[in-house]
């Protein structure tokens, strides 16, 4: 068995097949934070097998909420069953995600496996895939928001997504099922902008690193279709060189974020890059300055320093 690979509590961009991105699927917001912790320690070079370790304190940590051990157990659970329904012009897959859940207990660790019919959607990134800011999904609390924000996010170089049908949206969110066997959600479109639209476009723009608007359009007197409007809030970031190693990876982000703070000093430099805790507020205040949530123009970095206890 392959040794268990930790989640990066950083700033980490998730690079994710286009195919799973407009799949169609049903989770909860707790299921999402859960795989979107997954989606960030995969690596190209992960034998069939691997052991994907998450720490419950860490996910709480990145997404603010706490998860206590039965709602975990539901979201893991769920996701053993869940189906993911992936449709191209010559196939259909439906699979699920994991091949495995392991809630150790009294440790607050899951160990996860993924099956192997999902793998090379997580992992192949030859082709198509989408590129998304981890820290920014796990501060959605919305799971149409965090479906969204993928969406949205598969067109932001371009500036705006395709034209869906309202029908393809509710399906990708699971509101609506192609065969007709459950009763759709929010028909009423005055409901689903309230409810679905309107409140995903509030947390995407409150909380990411893109601004999105939609447009619905009419056939005849009802309305059909929808597009969205993307734009970045904060300037793009590399994605993730899969050839590095996690760690080197975390540790050259750490560099640059200390470098953008003036930090030179090299004592209090190791000492943030030896301690976890402040590189995850390093990684935060980072994202949270960019987006003009913490408010520190003339120095950033004393601030930071004082937050971690170094001044």
């Amino acid at each position: 068995m392959s040794a268990p690979a930790t989640p990066e509590t950083t700033i980490l961009e998730i690079r994710q097949h286009n195919a799973i991105t407009t799949a169609r699927y049903e989770m909860s917001a707790c299921e999402m934070d859960i795989v979107f912790s997954l989606l960030s320690v995969l690596r190209k070079e992960d034998r069939p097998g691997t052991i994907y370790r998450i720490r419950v304190k860490e996910l709480e940590q990145l997404t603010g909420r706490a998860w206590n051990y039965q709602r975990l157990l539901e979201a893991t659970s769920n996701l053993r069953s869940r189906e993911y329904h992936i449709e191209d012009n010559k196939h259909v897959l439906q699979v699920g995600l994991l091949a495995s859940a392991l809630y150790i207990k009294g440790e607050g660790i899951i160990e996860l496996e993924i099956s192997e019919r999902m793998r090379r959607y997580l992992i192949d990134l030859k082709n198509n895939f989408t590129s998304y800011r981890l820290q920014s999904v796990f501060s959605l609390s919305s799971k149409y928001a965090k479906r969204i924000y993928q969406i949205a996010a598969q067109w932001k170089d371009i500036g705006e997504t395709k034209t869906f049908t309202l029908d393809e949206l509710k399906i990708m969110l699971s509101l609506k099922d192609p065969k007709g066997l459950k009763s759709e959600q929010y028909e009423k479109i005055s409901a689903l902008q309230k409810y679905v639209l309107d409140v995903a476009t509030i947390q995407i723009n409150e909380h990411t690193d893109l601004r999105i608007n939609y447009e619905l359009i009419k056939k005849g007197r009802a309305f059909h279709s929808i597009r969205f409007f993307v734009n970045s809030q904060v300037p793009q970031q590399l994605p993730i060189p899969f050839e590095d190693s996690a760690e080197q990876e975390k540790q050259r982000r750490a560099l640059q974020s200390l470098e953008e703070l003036e930090i030179q000093d090299p004592k209090l430099i190791s000492q943030i890059l030896g301690d976890t805790k402040k590189l995850n507020v390093l990684f935060s205040f980072i994202y949270k300055h960019k987006t003009g949530k913490v408010k520190a123009d003339k120095n950033p970095g004393g601030l930071f320093l004082k937050m971690v206890g170094l001044r």
